[in-house]
């Protein structure tokens, strides 16, 4: 028998970016332990390709095409998420850009704006209407939820180059600190996922620069890039009855980049 804690079945999970990358590896974990999954994304032919995938997992899935960075669009899209599913139990607020140049003096206002915009104000305006609609349930005797954002190790480690990025994720867990303290006495817990160096679409530029992968991969000490389905687990358990009692946290998941 399988531990009945991690069965997901009758649960809703909203993951915004997460018609790729790491978004689609919790999504495609959480749906195969029987969570139903909504994903939100910006490229409409990447949400169909990820509705088909998880779809091909018996659960009931559904891609919308909201820009988090648009408050407006978010309260429509959590509005549209709500009607379809009923509920959302975890809310996955994972969308984020990146680009990198030389140093901060490379770094605009402009471009500055745009990485911010996505990945802490969405962050902050997905979060708040989730955590709006768990505190509402709550309130009418249905307790419980989970929130999670998706960091980075930018956020506690020199990003030389990469100082706006940095700032998101750094802002993004002092956030999310902030949520857990504040969620608590609604039954929801709130936690981080912070990233080492992960093969994705984001990372893609970096990871194809042959000076760049000699100085970084042999710092991994699992000597290998991650991937999308390395976060599948810390997905699957957040948003489980097994973590109930886990809240605050910032799970570091980097093959022990950090340490080394």
């Amino acid at each position: 028998m399988t531990y009945q804690a991690f069965d997901l079945s009758g649960k809703v999970a909203l993951i915004t970016g997460g018609n790729g990358g790491i978004g689609l590896g919790m999504a495609e974990a959480v749906a195969q332990a029987g969570a139903s999954v909504c994903i939100w994304g910006r490229n409409e032919e990447k949400n169909a390709t990820a509705q088909a995938q998880l779809e091909a997992t018996g659960v009931k899935a559904l891609a919308l095409p909201i820009d988090v960075g648009d408050e407006a669009a978010v309260a429509d899209g959590m509005a549209r998420t709500i009607a379809e599913f009923g509920r959302i139990d975890a809310c996955f607020a994972n969308a984020g850009v990146s680009t990198r140049g030389k140093s901060i003096f490379d770094i605009s206002a402009e471009e500055w704006r745009r990485v911010t915009a996505i990945n802490l104000d969405g962050a902050f305006f997905t979060m708040k209407a989730a955590a709006a609609h768990m505190k509402e349930r709550a309130k009418a005797g249905d307790p419980g939820g989970r929130l999670i954002g998706t960091a980075s190790l930018a956020a506690v480690s020199g990003a030389p180059g990469n100082e706006h990025y940095a700032a998101t994720k750094g802002g993004l867990i002092s956030m999310i600190k902030a949520l857990a303290v504040g969620m608590a006495r609604h039954g929801v817990t709130v936690n981080a996922v912070l990233p080492g160096w992960i093969e994705t679409a984001m990372t893609s530029d970096a990871f194809a620069w042959e000076k760049f992968e000699q100085a970084v991969l042999p710092r991994i000490p699992m000597r290998r890039w991650g991937k999308p389905e390395d976060f599948g687990a810390i997905a699957v358990y957040i948003m489980s009855d097994a973590s109930g009692y886990h809240t605050g946290e910032t799970f570091m998941i980097d093959g022990g980049y950090f340490l080394f």
